[in-house]
């Protein structure tokens, strides 16, 4: 046998074998080069951000499990790029005030009674169905762009952490720009107009909720594009710090404010939740840890029974749906109370109370053990799977067990990447 052609034979196949490891393994070599000392934790409110931290170590490691999860995430991230931006300037009307810099919003249940005519062209008066969704609320109002702008900006930013893709942070920073901080289409810091019923209100306080039940997530974009996000400028960051507390003193002086403070539902323990949330985001963490602190003798011995129900959620015609809506503000209110020193999850009412027990009386239809046996228009099952996830990780055994028994939602169990309590049927209302 010829010893030249044999060795370069070899020369060849070792050569070949490299090129092939380089093409086939290119997250390993990646992983590899990239310095783990430089990811950080975003100072995030709701979401946890050293656990995003550990995620993205673990995802530049390798671990298969994220990068399916972050497939996902980036599949929903660039279905928002070239979408938007939006603004509150943009409706055909101005809110009832004049001014088109008010957001304006309707109430989602309240219908028309009378025929539309030209001495009355809402149909007024206009009646409540509960549950029930009247289309004409998505035309003409601001709320569904907002629900445009935080579902892009939260997603957005998300994607841009795990994959460091530009163009993610800086469609975020031009919608956070448009609806927010430009002069000429900024939205003013108030909700003056929320949730108006034709011929009948302006707003009213129980508009607060549509920005309660998601304005975290904006809250904590802009915590992920703090950490040096291409297109998030430092005026940008002051900028949006300003705002959010001069809407975070519109929700604690403002009559609206104060009357949604009062409220002894879902929408009390997202008012809590979101005023709790802008302290911390603003620097008040005396002002977080006190509200979420009167949590328990406020909202879990009154509005969670013995047995773990919510008698005011159960009374509605979408039971299903607003038990675990008022446990994703509690989730997210224990999330904000782990960072101020205060353990929400560990109260006990006089009765046994607890956010232990309100999750677990959810855990039967939630694994489908069983059918939920209270009033529901559209039941699904996936709808608690974040709240369940929260219980597991805050301790409950119960809901421990449950989680692999989940009903993943259609957008994919995103839990491992952004580990905070989402509505996940959401609905609006």
């Amino acid at each position: 046998m010829d010893g030249g052609r044999s060795r370069s034979g070899l020369m060849a196949l070792l050569a070949t074998a490299a090129l092939l490891a380089s093409v086939l393994v290119p997250a390993a070599s990646h992983a590899a080069t990239r310095k783990p000392a430089a990811v950080k934790a975003p100072h995030t409110v709701v979401v946890d951000g050293a656990r995003m931290r550990d995620a993205r170590l673990r995802l530049d490691a390798g671990d298969p499990a994220l990068r399916t999860a972050v497939a996902k995430l980036t599949g929903a991230a660039d279905g928002w790029l070239g979408q938007g931006p939006w603004t509150v300037v943009d409706k055909p009307k101005p809110a009832p005030g004049g001014d088109p810099h008010d957001y304006l919003s309707q109430a989602p249940y309240w219908w028309p009674s009378k025929p539309r005519t030209a001495d009355n062209p809402w149909g007024c008066p206009y009646v409540q169905r509960d549950g029930q969704r009247n289309p004409e609320v998505d035309t003409g109002t601001d709320r569904p762009d907002l629900g445009k702008v935080v579902s892009s900006v939260t997603t957005l930013s998300l994607a841009w952490y795990y994959t460091g893709r530009a163009q993610y942070a800086e469609q975020a920073s031009t919608a956070l720009r448009t609806w927010f901080l430009d002069p000429a289409t900024r939205m003013n810091p108030n909700l003056d107009h929320g949730q108006f019923i034709p011929c009948k209100y302006d707003g009213r306080a129980i508009g607060i909720i549509d920005f309660s039940q998601q304005y975290t997530g904006v809250l904590d974009a802009v915590a992920v594009l703090d950490l040096g996000a291409p297109g998030w400028r430092a005026d940008d960051r002051a900028r949006m710090l300003d705002w959010n507390k001069k809407f975070l003193n519109w929700l604690v002086t403002s009559p609206f404010g104060k009357e949604e403070s009062a409220a002894d539902n879902n929408h009390g323990t997202f008012q809590d939740m979101q005023i709790a949330a802008l302290a911390l985001a603003t620097g008040d963490r005396a002002l977080a840890a006190k509200k979420v602190r009167a949590v328990g003798k406020l909202r879990i011995d009154p509005q969670i029974a013995a047995d773990g129900s919510q008698p005011k959620e159960l009374a509605r015609t979408r039971s299903w749906h607003y038990s675990v809506f008022d446990l994703v503000a509690y989730a997210r209110l224990a999330a904000i109370g782990q960072q101020v020193g205060v353990d929400l999850w560990g109260y006990r009412g006089p009765q046994g109370q607890s956010l232990f027990k309100a999750v677990d009386y959810l855990l039967p239809a939630a694994t489908g053990a069983a059918v939920w046996p209270h009033p529901e228009l559209e039941f699904y099952r996936y709808a608690a799977s974040d709240v369940v996830h929260a219980a597991a990780d805050a301790g409950d055994k119960k809901a421990r067990a449950a989680v692999p028994k989940l009903q993943a939602p259609p957008a994919g169990d995103l839990w491992a990447l952004r580990p905070a309590a989402e509505q996940l049927d959401s609905i609006a209302g």
